[in-house]
Protein backbone atom coordinates (compact mmCIF):
# COMPACT_ATOMS: atom_id res chain seq x y z
CA UNK A 1 0.00 0.00 0.00
CA UNK A 2 1.50 3.67 -0.53
CA UNK A 3 0.32 6.41 1.91
CA UNK A 4 1.82 9.78 2.76
CA UNK A 5 3.57 9.61 5.95
CA UNK A 6 1.36 12.16 7.29
CA UNK A 7 -2.07 9.44 6.50
CA UNK A 8 -0.30 7.33 8.50
CA UNK A 9 -0.16 8.53 12.35
CA UNK A 10 0.02 5.10 13.80
CA UNK A 11 1.19 1.98 13.11
CA UNK A 12 -0.38 -0.95 11.74
CA UNK A 13 -2.00 -2.93 14.37
CA UNK A 14 0.06 -6.08 15.53
CA UNK A 15 3.54 -4.16 14.00
CA UNK A 16 5.95 -4.81 16.66
CA UNK A 17 9.28 -4.14 13.99
CA UNK A 18 9.69 -1.85 11.21
CA UNK A 19 12.43 -2.25 8.37
CA UNK A 20 13.28 0.76 6.32
CA UNK A 21 14.65 0.12 2.97
CA UNK A 22 16.57 2.46 0.34
CA UNK A 23 15.21 0.93 -2.66
CA UNK A 24 12.24 0.44 -4.53
CA UNK A 25 13.41 -3.13 -6.28
CA UNK A 26 14.45 -4.37 -2.46
CA UNK A 27 10.74 -2.72 -0.87
CA UNK A 28 9.08 -4.53 -3.70
CA UNK A 29 11.20 -8.38 -3.31
CA UNK A 30 11.63 -7.99 0.37
CA UNK A 31 10.59 -11.26 2.70
CA UNK A 32 7.32 -11.66 4.46
CA UNK A 33 8.46 -11.29 8.36
CA UNK A 34 6.23 -11.60 11.34
CA UNK A 35 4.87 -8.80 13.28
CA UNK A 36 6.59 -6.42 10.34
CA UNK A 37 5.70 -3.52 8.13
CA UNK A 38 8.63 -2.47 5.57
CA UNK A 39 9.11 1.65 4.75
CA UNK A 40 10.45 2.21 1.32
CA UNK A 41 12.56 5.02 2.59
CA UNK A 42 13.84 6.74 -0.65
CA UNK A 43 16.95 7.38 0.28
CA UNK A 44 17.82 10.49 1.59
CA UNK A 45 13.95 10.80 1.52
CA UNK A 46 14.17 9.48 5.32
CA UNK A 47 13.41 12.93 6.54
CA UNK A 48 10.14 12.05 5.62
CA UNK A 49 9.76 9.64 8.18
CA UNK A 50 10.68 12.19 10.97
CA UNK A 51 6.55 12.54 11.67
CA UNK A 52 6.36 8.98 12.31
CA UNK A 53 7.12 9.21 15.96
CA UNK A 54 5.70 6.06 17.36
CA UNK A 55 8.52 4.68 14.74
CA UNK A 56 9.96 5.31 18.65
CA UNK A 57 7.79 2.22 20.03
CA UNK A 58 9.38 -0.30 17.00
CA UNK A 59 12.17 -2.00 16.44
CA UNK A 60 13.54 -0.31 13.92
CA UNK A 61 15.87 -1.94 10.97
CA UNK A 62 17.67 0.33 8.28
CA UNK A 63 18.81 -1.75 5.19
CA UNK A 64 20.60 0.28 2.92
CA UNK A 65 23.77 -0.09 0.12
CA UNK A 66 27.12 -0.44 1.26
CA UNK A 67 28.08 2.73 0.23
CA UNK A 68 28.98 6.07 1.25
CA UNK A 69 25.30 7.32 0.90
CA UNK A 70 24.21 4.04 2.78
CA UNK A 71 25.79 5.43 5.52
CA UNK A 72 25.24 8.88 5.18
CA UNK A 73 21.34 8.08 5.05
CA UNK A 74 21.96 5.37 7.74
CA UNK A 75 23.21 8.29 9.79
CA UNK A 76 20.38 10.68 8.80
CA UNK A 77 17.95 8.45 9.91
CA UNK A 78 19.54 8.04 13.33
CA UNK A 79 18.93 11.87 13.40
CA UNK A 80 15.04 11.17 14.14
CA UNK A 81 15.42 7.41 14.97
CA UNK A 82 18.28 6.90 17.19
CA UNK A 83 17.60 3.35 17.87
CA UNK A 84 17.53 2.34 14.58
CA UNK A 85 19.90 -0.50 13.61
CA UNK A 86 21.52 -1.49 10.49
CA UNK A 87 20.74 -4.76 8.56
CA UNK A 88 23.09 -6.53 6.11
CA UNK A 89 25.51 -3.31 6.05
CA UNK A 90 28.41 -4.47 7.21
CA UNK A 91 32.36 -5.84 6.58
CA UNK A 92 30.97 -9.98 6.03
CA UNK A 93 28.27 -8.92 3.56
CA UNK A 94 30.56 -6.35 2.01
CA UNK A 95 33.55 -8.96 1.40
CA UNK A 96 31.31 -12.38 0.82
CA UNK A 97 29.62 -10.33 -2.03
CA UNK A 98 32.71 -8.79 -3.94
CA UNK A 99 31.21 -10.63 -7.25
CA UNK A 100 28.68 -8.44 -6.85
CA UNK A 101 30.31 -4.55 -6.64
CA UNK A 102 29.93 -1.90 -8.85
CA UNK A 103 31.21 1.14 -8.78
CA UNK A 104 29.68 4.23 -6.67
CA UNK A 105 29.26 7.25 -8.90
CA UNK A 106 30.04 10.12 -6.53
CA UNK A 107 31.36 9.07 -3.15
CA UNK A 108 30.61 11.22 -0.22
CA UNK A 109 33.26 11.90 2.75
CA UNK A 110 31.32 13.62 5.03
CA UNK A 111 31.44 13.19 9.07
CA UNK A 112 28.99 10.84 10.11
CA UNK A 113 28.25 11.14 14.10
CA UNK A 114 25.78 8.39 14.14
CA UNK A 115 27.27 5.41 13.08
CA UNK A 116 28.52 2.97 15.00
CA UNK A 117 32.35 1.78 15.83
CA UNK A 118 32.17 -0.96 13.43
CA UNK A 119 29.57 1.51 11.16
CA UNK A 120 32.14 3.77 11.23
CA UNK A 121 34.88 1.46 10.47
CA UNK A 122 33.29 0.22 7.45
CA UNK A 123 32.47 4.03 6.22
CA UNK A 124 35.68 5.09 6.64
CA UNK A 125 37.33 1.94 4.72
CA UNK A 126 34.93 3.35 1.62
CA UNK A 127 35.91 6.46 2.19
CA UNK A 128 39.84 6.03 1.75
CA UNK A 129 39.51 3.17 -0.72
CA UNK A 130 40.63 0.24 1.56
CA UNK A 131 38.91 -2.35 -1.06
CA UNK A 132 39.52 -0.26 -3.88
CA UNK A 133 37.92 3.13 -5.42
CA UNK A 134 34.42 3.58 -4.98
CA UNK A 135 33.46 0.39 -3.94
CA UNK A 136 29.80 -0.30 -3.72
CA UNK A 137 27.38 -3.36 -3.35
CA UNK A 138 23.47 -2.32 -3.59
CA UNK A 139 21.44 -3.76 -1.06
CA UNK A 140 19.33 -5.47 -4.46
CA UNK A 141 22.36 -7.46 -5.28
CA UNK A 142 23.11 -9.19 -1.62
CA UNK A 143 21.39 -12.85 -1.76
CA UNK A 144 18.05 -13.71 -0.84
CA UNK A 145 19.42 -16.47 1.22
CA UNK A 146 22.12 -13.25 3.29
CA UNK A 147 18.52 -11.66 3.38
CA UNK A 148 16.65 -14.53 5.44
CA UNK A 149 19.34 -15.05 7.97
CA UNK A 150 19.77 -11.48 8.66
CA UNK A 151 15.69 -11.67 9.32
CA UNK A 152 16.04 -14.64 11.28
CA UNK A 153 19.05 -13.45 13.51
CA UNK A 154 17.51 -11.56 16.48
CA UNK A 155 18.19 -8.02 17.01
CA UNK A 156 21.41 -7.04 17.82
Amino acid sequence: MTVRAEELAVPPPGVARAYIVENEVTYLAFPLAADAMVIFGGGYAVDVLESLAWLAALDVGYWGDIDTHGFAILNRLRHHVPHARSILMDRATLLAHREQWVREPTPTTVMLDLLDATEQALYRDLVTAEFGPAVRLEQERISFASIDHALAAPPA
